[in-house]
């Protein structure tokens, strides 16, 4: 017995695949990220010591000059 599968229906299986490729990186990603906050808290580790800071620039207003 051989199947036949609609084009369109091919179509519709590759976004369901796609899209539940794509929610799972993302579901992935905020659980990592929490994870590795909850470590880094539990662990008292600073994830910006390393980070260079820049000089904070001041704003003038108009009317102050």
């Amino acid at each position: 017995m051989i199947l036949y599968i609609d084009p369109s229906v091919t179509t519709y299986i590759i976004q369901a695949v796609a899209a539940i490729v794509i929610a799972g990186g993302a579901v992935i990603s905020v659980f990592w990220r929490k994870a590795k906050k909850k470590v880094s808290k539990t662990l008292n580790i600073d994830e910006n010591s390393k980070k260079e800071v820049e000089d904070e620039i001041q704003e003038i207003d108009a009317a102050e000059k």
